[in-house]
């Protein structure tokens, strides 16, 4: 069984920044095959894809966060990191993270990001 340990959520103000960390256990993020994703949620919506980076480092994103979101993964350290730079109001949100690997997708528990003044 995969697991995430989400962390760098809370409390920044309009224009800040926050670093969003995935660590999985296993060797799941590494694994060539696995893409992995940021997707976010808030109440009464659906969930919604951030970012996404696959085994080969291609990358993509929602046209709301591409030029201020920035998906990386550290193989040798199971991780996979979103950077977000100028934070609006409505980045407000909880973000997950997600593995998807030979038709199988694995979720974190979520963290939650708030941009308030």
């Amino acid at each position: 069984q995969v697991q995430f340990v989400e962390s760098g959520g809370g409390l920044v103000q309009p224009g800040g920044s926050l670093r969003l960390s995935c660590a999985a256990s296993g060797s799941i993020v590494r694994d060539y095959a696995t893409m992995m994703a940021w997707y976010r949620q808030v109440p009464g919506k659906q969930r919604e894809l951030v970012a996404a980076i696959t085994g080969g480092g291609s990358t993509n994103y929602a046209d709301s966060v591409r030029g201020r979101f920035t998906i990386s993964r550290d193989n040798a350290k199971n991780t996979v990191y979103l950077q977000m730079n100028s934070l609006k109001s409505e980045d407000t949100a909880v973000y997950y993270c997600k593995a998807s690997q030979w038709g199988k997708d694995y979720w974190g528990q979520g963290t939650q990001v708030t941009v308030s003044s």
